[in-house]
């Protein structure tokens, strides 16, 4: 794994895991976006620090985020990671959920302009035993209809 793009990918994971979101801002240029599977597009180093607070810590504990297979050419690397969580959602509290997924990244001037990542949605909704039909809303609204 490329050196300098794993300790970026390293710094911005385990600060979010410990819940330190100007951290885990701090590893993006100043306008760059962090695209969340489940939460959307976020612009900007406030923003993003605020989807770690307001998003992820408030709906989640215990994170574990472990990257591995990076690679990095030019201004794009890539990388696969296990993550996982436990719920602090209403109804689904202390149920753990974990996947697999991918994370691309656009790089400029040593730092993150684009974090965008794939992984399997509707399974982790499954796992923490939302209903079917909040599953299927859910699917509809990422897919834009």
């Amino acid at each position: 794994m490329p050196a300098p793009f794993r300790a970026l990918l390293e710094r911005l994971t385990q600060a979010i895991c410990r819940g330190d979101a100007e951290a885990a801002a701090t590893c993006f240029v100043e306008d760059g976006v962090y695209h969340d599977g489940f939460y959307g597009e976020f612009k900007g180093r406030a923003a993003i620090a605020d989807m770690v607070r307001r998003h992820f810590h408030g709906n989640a504990t215990d994170f574990s985020w472990t990257l591995s297979g990076a690679v990095a050419e030019g201004d794009v690397g890539y990388a696969s990671y296990e993550f996982s969580y436990t719920s602090k959602i209403p109804g689904f509290e202390g149920k753990r959920a974990g996947f697999p997924g991918i994370c691309r990244v656009r790089l400029k001037d040593g730092l993150i302009e684009r974090y965008e990542e794939i992984f399997e949605r509707a399974q982790v909704l499954a796992r923490l035993g939302f209903p079917d039909e909040r599953i299927l809303k859910s699917v509809r609204k990422w897919a834009g209809g």
